[in-house]
Order: C-alpha cells, then sequence, then structure tokens
C-alpha cells in the first residue's frame, strides 16, 4: 500500500541507477526532504508537513526501507552509506540546492552518513530520535536481523504484524510511540512487507548490512560537519537522549532541544512541537 494523495502532497517519481524512489512534495520556500526509518514510508510525516508546508517545500519520499512499493534493482548498496549515497542522488535529481534534511528513527542514522559523506549537499540538518553510535539497531528489535535474513522469515514476520496485537509488542512498535499509531497508516507501513516478495527481498537484503560500524564512522564524521543542526530528542530509551546528547556536543554548529511527552517517533506522539520546534530552528538559522 503506497502513501495516499493527502496532506503530503501529491505522488511524483524520480528514476535512478537504483530505481525508482517516489515522493510526495507540497509547499512553497526553501526545501525540507524527510527521511524515515524502516518498515515506515512517506506518512510517517503526515502530522508534520501540513504545519510547514505554507513556508517551505516539503518532500517526503518513500525511501527503500520495507516500506516501499518500488523494488530496487539488482545489485542496490543497502548499506548505510549506500543509503547515504541514495538520498544524495536523490537530492541531485530533485535539483534541490542545499535543502534542509529532516531524519528520524533508521532515517536519522541515513541523515548522519550523508552529513557525513556529501556535507556539501545539504544546508542544516534535523536529527529526531534515531540510530546512533553502537545502537544500530536498538536491542529490542534486534531479532529482525534474524528473521529479515531472508525473504521467508520476513513473510512470517510481516504476516504477525498484521495484527495490532503484535504491533503494540515492546519488539514491534510497542516502544516506539506512547500512543497507538492509526490502523490504516500501519497498514501502508507493514503491508509491503506482506504483499511483494521483491520488497522482502530488498529488506533482507538491508537488515544484513546492519551495523554499528557504519554509525561509529557516520559519527566521526560529524566532528567536521559546518552546518547547523538540531537535535530534536524525546526522554525515552529506545534511542536514549544520552545519544541526543552525544550528538549535540559532537556536531560544532549544533543544539539540542527537548520533546516531551513523547516516544521515538516524535512525528506520531507530538506533531505539533516537533514541527514547531523545527521551524523556529530554521528561523533561527536563517535557512534560505
Amino acid at each position: 500500500m503506497a502513501t495516499a494523495v493527502s496532506a503530503l502532497g501529491p505522488v511524483d517519481h524520480v528514476e535512478l541507477p537504483d530505481g525508482v524512489i517516489r515522493y510526495h512534495a507540497t509547499g512553497s520556500g526553501p526545501p525540507i526532504v524527510f527521511v524515515h526509518g524502516i518498515i515506515a514510508n512517506a506518512d510517517v510525516w503526515r502530522g508534520i508537513v501540513p504545519r510547514l508546508r505554507d513556508r517551505y517545500r516539503c518532500i517526503t519520499p518513500d525511501w527503500p526501507l520495507g516500506g516501499h512499493t518500488d523494488p530496487m534493482r539488482p545489485g542496490t548498496d543497502f548499506s548505510l552509506f549506500g543509503l547515504a549515497d541514495l538520498v544524495q542522488r536523490t537530492l541531485t535529481a530533485l535539483d534541490l540546492t542545499a535543502p534542509t534534511l529532516v531524519g528520524n528513527d533508521t532515517g536519522g542514522a541515513i541523515c548522519q552518513a550523508v552529513a557525513a559523506r556529501h556535507p556539501e549537499r545539504i544546508g542544516a540538518l534535523v536529527l529526531t530520535p534515531c540510530d546512533a553510535f553502537d545502537n544500530f539497531l536498538p536491542w529490542p528489535i534486534r531479532h529482525l536481523q534474524l528473521f529479515g535474513r531472508t525473504p521467508a522469515g520476513l513473510k512470517v514476520l510481516a504476516e504477525t504484524l498484521r495484527l495490532r496485537a503484535v504491533q503494540r509488542l515492546p519488539i514491534a512498535f510497542g516502544l516506539l510511540t506512547r500512543r497507538p499509531i492509526p490502523a490504516d497508516i500501519m497498514a501502508g507501513y507493514t503491508g509491503p512487507l506482506r504483499e511483494h516478495p521483491a520488497i522482502r527481498r530488498d529488506f533482507a537484503h538491508l537488515v544484513r548490512t546492519i551495523s554499528p560500524a557504519f554509525t561509529r564512522e557516520a559519527a566521526e564524521g560529524l566532528r567536521t560537519f559546518p552546518h547547523p543542526t538540531l537535535i530534536a530528542w524525546a526522554r525515552q530509551n529506545f534511542f536514549p537522549l544520552a545519544h541526543g546528547e552525544r550528538l549535540a556536543g559532537l556536531i560544532p554548529d549544533a543544539r539540542l532541544r527537548i520533546i516531551e511527552d513523547s516516544g521515538p517517533f516524535v512525528t506520531e506522539d507530538q506533531p505539533q512541537q516537533t514541527a514547531a520546534l523545527i521551524d523556529e530552528f530554521l528561523k533561527e538559522a536563517a535557512v534560505h
């Protein structure tokens, strides 16, 4: 199930050597590109974009992280830095000049890798709770690297995610939000793994490459990242606040802001607070 034409704007696509990247775009002004995490899609940002599109051009791709519907071509590099290169190629294909990159969950780790490897391609960085340092993947969901190594294992995993009770377990989405994610949104996140063998193959390739060696390398690269950065973190243990504090201390021009009463998916639990912090940051940073 692809993301619907909605508050995110109409669907378009870009053709890359890796395959098709579908995206939504709406609004006008300085561009913001959003990067979601695994087993999710652009709908992660549905509460954020309507609060920013009056002042910014909001671009929300469906990245190939398990919630996508267009499989990538054979040979696609699904490692953290391979995905960072894919984001960079997408920015180039969309002819974006110095966009702000906003990441959550696995998408935040990808954004760190983009900032470390391609700092010239972005103008500002926003990291909400995400994988960092040695926390890639967080321990409650490391079983994904067992089940996710084969399409057959992923099929079993995806079928269990049909059940709302399973979705709220700590080993699924239960630790990611304080409040349940709507059923139709969850169907959009988890449906592609159930319905498309090629998506399961993509995701199996992805989970086999996950390693904290990549997030540690990305963190080292952030020490010289030259652009304004917002670390908008929540008080939770899935992506520890200490990691947000550490990132804020690592990046030269970074500031830390706390999002209250939220799990790691701040876009689900506190979209108004999250959007307000992004808007405030971009105004202070004078991003044009």
